[in-house]
């Protein structure tokens, strides 16, 4: 079993937290005879790597995989295991632990925002509350503002667009609006050979629109294909806001994508019910042998 040990288990919480990476927090609440750890011990778990430690051996690989079997379940809560280290876990110590297993499943859509213009860092403010992981991108280097909070935010400079495009993840929402149309043309035009954006809109008025739409016919693009673009961007019910300002424009484009990434959510509980915690916490169960 490999240890990611670079990280302690609060700088890996706030890593996946931030990132919107699916996790899984294990804190070891009692215990009761020869124990590898003490009570407050903590480890982070994801897909891919574990940090920090609950003392090792059988009992914290049993950890590990029931905390991945939660988050493949994709159920957001609290569990509560309990192991007797003589038994369950087949360890020599012959203790017993009670471990809580509190599952955060990350972000729940991805978006990619392309342009760090006006209108672009008004839709990072306004999305700042809401469960996305953001991927921010733009070719200036000097385009992005050090004073736009957000967690689950990284920014990127835009490079070879072919290559970011294809490097997107499956499912992406994509919102087009950067500073150079041949730039935005380019984008859209790889967006739509891949079948698997979830969306795309792109910034712009009706005659933008309708050039770009010229120029990827003609480039071969069905028009079938090309309906899945957005355009102008922000429109409901195919109603055009008359308020122009950059903080109008990034509500109604917040607000379209609210509907477009809507999903059930899994029911997420606050806490463990009281008779658990007491009979957790009874004398019997946290004195040592």
């Amino acid at each position: 079993m490999t240890h990611e040990m670079p990280m302690t288990w609060h700088a890996a919480l706030d890593h996946c937290q931030r990132h919107g990476t699916p996790h899984v927090l294990a804190t070891q609440m009692t215990s009761a005879g020869s124990t590898p750890r003490e009570p407050g011990a903590r480890m982070v778990i994801t897909e891919h790597a574990v940090f920090d430690t609950l003392g090792g051996g059988t009992f914290e690989w049993q950890t590990i995989q029931q905390a991945r079997s939660l988050l493949s379940q994709r159920q957001a809560g609290f569990s509560l295991e309990s192991f007797s280290l003589g038994g369950r876990s087949g360890q020599c110590c012959g203790g017993l632990v009670n471990v809580l297993l509190e599952v955060f499943l990350g972000a729940t859509a991805h978006i990619a925002l392309f342009g760090a213009g006006h209108v672009g860092r008004e839709i990072v403010k306004l999305s700042a509350p809401l469960p996305w992981q953001l991927d921010w991108y733009d070719s200036r280097a000097d385009a992005f503002q050090s004073d736009v909070p957000r967690a689950r935010l990284s920014c990127h400079l835009l490079g070879d667009v072919g290559e970011t495009v294809a490097g997107l993840p499956l499912g992406t929402h994509a919102l087009v609006m950067t500073h150079d149309h041949d730039e935005d043309y380019a984008l859209i035009k790889g967006l739509l050979e891949r079948a698997d954006i979830a969306s795309i809109g792109l910034i712009g008025s009706d005659s933008k629109w309708a050039s770009f739409k010229g120029r990827l016919s003609r480039a071969g693009v069905d028009q079938p294909i090309l309906q899945r673009v957005r355009c102008p961007i922000g429109s409901v019910r195919d109603t055009k806001l008359s308020n122009k300002t950059p903080y109008a424009i990034a509500l109604s484009v917040v607000t379209e994508l609210l509907w477009l990434t809507d999903q059930p959510y899994a029911t997420e509980t606050r806490g463990l019910d009281s008779a658990t915690l007491r009979a957790l916490f009874a004398p019997t169960a946290t004195h040592s042998s």
